[in-house]
């Protein structure tokens, strides 16, 4: 096992920090998957910038061809941990599809999603926006002006389709949540029936990240939700427009985790620590100075074994602005957040609000009290761990004390109205509130049944 030492700075011109204990690793040799996506960036800057080295870790990455692909791997141990959608280790855990317990001490970061309509879908909508006193089109854009598209496409027999990544995707939830918010059905789950198109306007099925621009070119889907630069490739390649980011549709919400077995981090948890390290400190260098590290971090991301998109196409929204409608180039400066906010904290709101989504859509069949919610994000969140990391960097040296919540109980304040699309706010503390005030959505005591919400 490799002795890790921890920094001892004894330099009187410094702030001298207590001195930390040694980490005896269990595991140092290991293996992390990802899809290529730019907030995968926390394993790239890590790895490359010498911070997985700096705690005795000698770490492959591993691009993945599917979320699916990449769960099993953590789940049979072919990978120690994974860049995941965050609602997976959630779904794994509570057994909605392949079962396992999966944690995560790291959230990877805030926003970084944009929904896309193909051209054709754009010219239907365009005519009907509001625009400012200069012309430009006003965002962020209600769904409301998709659903008269939505009523063409049916009057003329089409479906109206658009790819989301996987069904416990952020991706899925975001996009469910626009076009709920703008009054159109986006069909539910039961027991009987996974596609998620019972009682659907629009038809939503899974499409992997880097295909989304190639099957929207191809007339497949007529939109889709992803992260980038997907959705900025379809404007380089001039076959879609972005209508919102996620950032518009819930400021500064949570996006991928780090996940790995309950299993892993039982039998190696210093190793656990000192990757929850490499990646606090890779997420603090991607967000210092103002993004100074930005374009350093684009070229990384822009290489063949990460990415692999154009640097132009990654730079257009980690260097902060976001390209709409060709050549409507907007500075969203909070576009992708790796650190601040606390952004890279477990909160255990993030993880009832993707449970509730579960449950609004019918993934989760049936009513759950509050505690449940509760007591299933604190046995999936564990900011426990990540906190132990964080207190060993602040006595290294390696960040500030003021950069991490030590106080909170693991729950965010409540997400007031103004900063959510629908205008209705979220309380972590009190979900089926939160679900029963929903419009859209399965309500207390209602469940799916055959092609029907009953109850």
């Amino acid at each position: 096992m490799k002795k890790i030492a921890l920094a001892l700075f004894a330099s009187s011109a410094l702030a001298s920090p207590a001195f930390a204990e040694m980490l005896d690793l269990e595991k140092d040799v290991l293996t992390f998957g990802f899809i290529k996506l730019t907030d995968m960036a926390p394993l790239a800057v890590a790895y490359e910038q010498g911070f997985f080295d700096d705690e005795g870790l000698f770490v492959t990455l591993e691009a993945q061809a599917n979320w699916k692909v990449l769960l099993d791997g953590v789940i049979d141990g072919q990978l120690d941990g994974a860049h995941m959608l965050a609602g997976q280790p959630l779904a794994a855990t509570i057994g909605y599809g392949t079962e396992a317990h999966i944690i995560t001490p790291f959230s990877m970061d805030l926003n970084g999603n944009g929904i896309t309509v193909s051209n054709e879908v754009w010219e239907m909508m365009k005519p009907g926006l509001p625009t400012d006193p200069d012309g430009k089109i006003t965002h962020p854009i209600s769904a409301s002006h998709l659903k008269p598209v939505i009523d063409t496409f049916n009057a003329q027999g089409k479906s109206f389709n658009m790819g989301m990544v996987f069904p416990v995707s952020t991706h899925n939830y975001e996009l469910r949540y626009w076009l709920a918010a703008g009054g159109i059905e986006p069909g539910y789950y039961s027991p009987e029936n996974v596609t998620g198109q019972i009682g659907a306007e629009a038809l939503l099925s899974v499409t992997p990240p880097p295909q989304m621009p190639a099957t929207l070119e191809a007339g497949t889907i007529n939109g889709y939700c992803v992260g980038e630069p997907w959705n900025q490739q379809a404007v380089f390649k001039g076959i879609g427009v972005p209508v919102i980011t996620d950032y518009e549709l819930w400021k500064n919400n949570p996006e991928k985790v780090f996940g790995m077995s309950a299993e892993f981090a039982e039998q190696y948890p210093n190793t656990t620590l000192a990757v929850t390290k490499a990646l606090i400190r890779a997420a603090q260098w991607l967000d210092e100075n103002d993004n100074a590290n930005r374009e350093e971090a684009v070229e990384i991301l822009s290489r063949p074994d990460y990415v692999g998109a154009d640097y132009e196409v990654i730079a257009n929204s980690m260097t902060g602005t976001f390209e709409y409608e060709k050549g409507d180039k907007r500075e969203v400066p909070d576009f992708n957040v790796f650190f601040r906010y606390f952004a890279t904290y477990p909160y255990y709101s993030d993880a009832v609000w993707y449970l509730t989504q579960m449950r609004r859509w019918g993934q989760i069949a049936d009513t759950k009290p509050d505690s449940w919610y509760d007591e299933v994000a604190k046995s999936v969140y564990r900011p426990d761990i990540y906190l132990e990391a964080a207190k060993m960097l602040v006595e290294e040296g390696h960040v500030q004390e003021k950069d991490f919540p030590w106080e909170t109980d693991g729950y965010r304040v409540p997400t007031p109205a103004e900063d959510i699309i629908d205008g209705i706010p979220f309380d972590g503390r009190a979900p089926n509130a939160y679900l029963d005030s929903l419009p859209i959505g399965l309500k207390s005591g209602q469940t799916v049944v055959g092609n029907s919400v009953q109850g």
